[in-house]
């Protein structure tokens, strides 16, 4: 199975200003990570640093061994981001936000018309398929970020606060969902600040002022 890991990674969007110092963790396939911490604590940017999206100071990230280059190259590794402002285009609607981005990943047009209404029906979304983005609650656009990232199927699930703005039946849901990506192989990893959302993971990574504590 798939296996990202971080090895004493210092990132920081400033040269001498780290934003993470001397982190290492690793992530498997079957499991789900919980990465914790207070607000600035960090947890952002190492999922944005796993999904290849910034490139440590110091330390390597690696998919299965391999030093992970650039955001491409972790999208050809299927690594998938789920960041925590949904990246959603508001110009579209829920349904197009991952019709094309499926049909961009490969995905034949009538594959991709049916993982698209699949993915959004798992998350209660099948009433929303065709309204804009910005016609959407928080909470919606959140499940629609969500969805996009499980219809990908990746061998690594990046997932930045995916239930902070759900009520507690679509927060459940959302961590079931998760779980079962975990089961059918993937490598979760979930940012949360919810310490029962961490308890449903099998590891925990906790960060504080960018460092990790035991």
């Amino acid at each position: 199975m798939t296996a990202v890991r971080a090895a004493g990674v210092t990132v920081g969007y400033r040269p001498g200003r780290p934003v993470l110092t001397d982190v290492s963790v690793t992530a498997t396939g079957g499991r789900m990570l919980a990465v914790t911490g207070p607000s600035g604590a960090g947890k952002t940017t190492l999922l944005r640093t796993l999904a290849g999206l910034l490139r440590p100071a110091d330390g390597s990230v690696t998919v299965d061994g391999e030093a992970l280059r650039d955001r491409d190259h972790a999208v050809s590794r299927r690594v998938v981001l789920v960041p925590q402002d949904y990246g959603l285009a508001a110009s579209l609607t829920a349904g197009e936000n991952l019709f094309v981005v499926l049909v961009g990943n490969g995905w034949p047009p009538g594959d991709a018309r049916r993982d698209t209404a699949a993915a959004l029906a798992q998350l209660g979304l099948a009433e929303q398929a065709g309204q804009l983005v910005e016609e959407l609650s928080g909470g919606q656009q959140q499940r629609t970020a969500v969805a996009r990232g499980l219809a990908l199927r990746g061998d690594v699930l990046l997932a930045d606060e995916v239930t902070s703005e759900l009520d507690a039946a679509a927060r459940q849901r959302v961590l079931e969902l998760l779980r079962g990506e975990a089961d059918r192989g993937a490598a979760v990893v979930f940012a949360t600040h919810d310490p029962e959302a961490a308890a449903v993971c099998d590891a925990e990574l906790r960060l504080v002022d960018g460092r990790q504590r035991v």
